[in-house]
């Protein structure tokens, strides 16, 4: 059965969604229609800002992460497109306190490349930038090290809320930069789906499926996975995608970790929380803490039915960023 969509025109859904979020948050953002970005609707004051973006269809990231303890400005490409390097220089300028910009990218060519041009940009107008490239999904990673090298997915949630913390404290560019990159360092995460998603106005997913496959390892852009297995519990696929990461990382007994349970877009909150409860015991039996933990649909992937895994090392510093303040339309405490 073809899926039918809420679409008016296929060309306009991402300024008219983008409008239509804004006005749903009136106290929080603030939409720069021409060229388009997103900034908080009372902007900081004196501290580094923080700059993130790339292709839309993967709501509320991350428009829905601008606000304090968060983002300054998002900026929204096309669905699964990256956003231009003047929208992405005009955010730039419009955030910068004097105290210095960080970009936040997700490791895919066009947001690299819009991104760098932009930093130019802003260097030329006495603007300092610094790049976080975000590079966690595991299933992307080459043994060789050939290539484009792992793709950015949800852990970009957690380096936007850390990373926010720490410039809201008064911490300096390169101190944010620094700690940014090294969080990277020490973030994977793999997903899984059951179905991919349809693009607005396709009547048809990018691809199908046997009712009694899973496609493992996908990419939030409806790339293919890696592979495919035999469908299982929630308990069992939980433990593929932990045996992965627990590896990539090297967790041992004692470790600390913060944990995204991430909806891919047409997953139930149900799912998400009984995938939760398998990740959290399966981690406990091989004595790893978890510290802290985030469920819901944060990265999507229009309306692909999966989910993703994240796990990043936890210290007590990186705790206490996790618990800092942040009001954001999609991240609140």
């Amino acid at each position: 059965m073809s899926r039918r969509q809420f679409v008016n025109d296929p060309e306009h859904v991402v300024p008219e969604a983008l409008e239509g979020y804004v006005l749903a948050h009136p106290g929080l953002l603030h939409l720069h229609p021409d060229p388009a970005y997103v900034t908080r609707a009372k902007p900081a004051g004196d501290k580094v800002a923080l700059v993130s973006g790339g292709g839309s269809g993967h709501e509320p990231l991350h428009v829905g992460f601008v606000g304090t303890g968060m983002l300054d400005a998002a900026v929204p490409g096309a669905v699964f497109a990256s956003p231009t390097a003047l929208q992405v220089a005009a955010a730039t300028t419009a955030v910068d306190t004097g105290r210095g910009v960080l970009h936040i990218v997700k490791n895919y060519t066009g947001d690299v490349l819009n991104f760098r041009i932009a930093a130019e940009i802003a260097a030329d107008d006495g603007i300092e930038v610094e790049q976080v490239l975000v590079d966690d999904d595991l299933a992307s990673e080459r043994a060789d090290g050939e290539g484009p090298g792992r793709r950015g997915t949800a852990a970009v949630v957690v380096v936007e809320k850390l990373c926010g913390a720490l410039a809201e404290r008064g911490a300096t560019l390169a101190d944010v930069a620094t700690f940014g990159r090294t969080l990277v360092g020490q973030a994977r995460s793999m997903g899984v789906a059951l179905a991919a998603g349809a693009h607005p106005g396709d009547s048809e997913p990018a691809w199908l499926l046997a009712a009694d496959e899973v496609e493992l390892g996908v990419g939030i852009h409806g790339e293919r996975g890696v592979g495919r297995r035999p469908f299982a519990g929630a308990d069992e696929l939980a433990a593929d995608l932990l045996d992965r990461l627990v590896g990539a990382l090297g967790l041992a007994r004692g470790d600390d970790v913060l944990v995204v349970v991430n909806g891919l877009g047409a997953t139930h909150g149900l799912e998400l929380a009984l995938v939760h409860r398998a990740v959290h015991h399966q981690l406990a039996g091989r004595g790893v803490r978890v510290a802290r933990s985030l469920v819901g649909p944060y990265v999507t992937s229009l309306d692909m039915a999966g989910l993703s895994i994240t796990l990043v090392r936890a210290d007590d510093e990186r705790v206490a960023l996790w618990d800092a303040p942040v009001r954001t339309p999609a991240l609140t405490w």
